[in-house]
């Protein structure tokens, strides 16, 4: 296991969809020492894109069906524009970044969601064995800052929409095998976790297993909040040293939400 810590990065729509906020979050992020990597996504822009293009978005309950346009879309978008946007930036400011998705050197290899009871369409879920840890320690290893969007692949030549906090997560697991401290954050609009959104000052500091049960049971945390835990969690069982969750405009700070064993 390689002594040097990593850190990754996972940003949300409100960062790439405003050039001020990600300007400001990459300014921050450039200044992080060591061997580091960000992941997006782009749902907001694919959105908008496909409402240009007369493209009527497809929901389930709240999420997105990935049909045959939409993951036309979505490649467009999250590889292609806001990928290459972040990538230039980043090069501007002196850090060699380079954009991937999942299967530029076979780094994320996906399984189609199942069909049944809802066909989600080009949907991937992450396994287990999903990251392919050798090659993306080699990557890191050339001095290269991965930014990974939220396309994956099936291995048949399919590309897969996928989640970008599990991306997140699942590249910390998979990246603590390799190093002795892996740091995962998860940048979004709001200080951290909150009793109250409309309260600036109920910040909850630290969070485990069991306040978290809580917080669910009170519905302090609900809704699109659960999925982000869920993936946070996750990782700190599969040996990732400390979770994150923070403002991006305070990246490089110990503002925010820390969550632990």
């Amino acid at each position: 296991m390689s002594k040097e810590d990593l850190h990754i990065v996972k940003i949300g729509g409100n960062i790439t969809g405003s050039p001020d906020k990600l300007a400001d979050f990459l300014a921050r992020f450039h200044k992080l020492e060591g061997k580091k990597i960000i992941v997006h996504g782009g749902g907001r822009q694919a959105t908008a894109l496909s409402e240009k293009l007369g493209i009527k978005a497809k929901m389930h309950e709240g999420r997105r069906i990935t049909d045959d346009e939409a993951i036309d879309v979505a490649v467009q978008v999250y590889a292609g524009l806001v990928n290459k946007k972040i990538v230039a930036q980043l090069q501007s400011l002196g850090t060699n970044a380079v954009g991937l998705t999942g299967a530029d050197m076979n780094l994320i290899k996906c399984s189609i969601r199942p069909k049944d009871p809802i066909d989600f369409g080009w949907v991937g879920d992450i396994e287990a064995d999903s990251v392919n840890v050798e090659q993306l320690d080699k990557l890191l290893n050339t001095g290269a800052v991965p930014v990974f969007c939220a396309i994956t692949h099936d291995g048949n030549g399919n590309l897969l929409n996928t989640n970008a906090d599990t991306i997140a997560s699942a590249l910390s697991a998979g990246m603590a095998q390799k190093y002795s401290g892996v740091e995962l954050t998860y940048c979004f609009e709001m200080p951290g976790v909150m009793r109250d959104i409309k309260d600036p000052n109920s910040l909850i500091r630290e969070i485990d297993p069991t306040l978290y049960d809580q917080l669910k049971k009170d519905e302090v945390v609900k809704d699109g909040m659960i999925p982000k835990l869920d993936n946070a969690f996750d990782a700190i069982e599969s040996g990732v040293s400390k979770v994150h969750i923070q403002e991006a405009s305070t990246l490089g700070t110990e503002s925010g939400t820390t969550l632990i064993k």
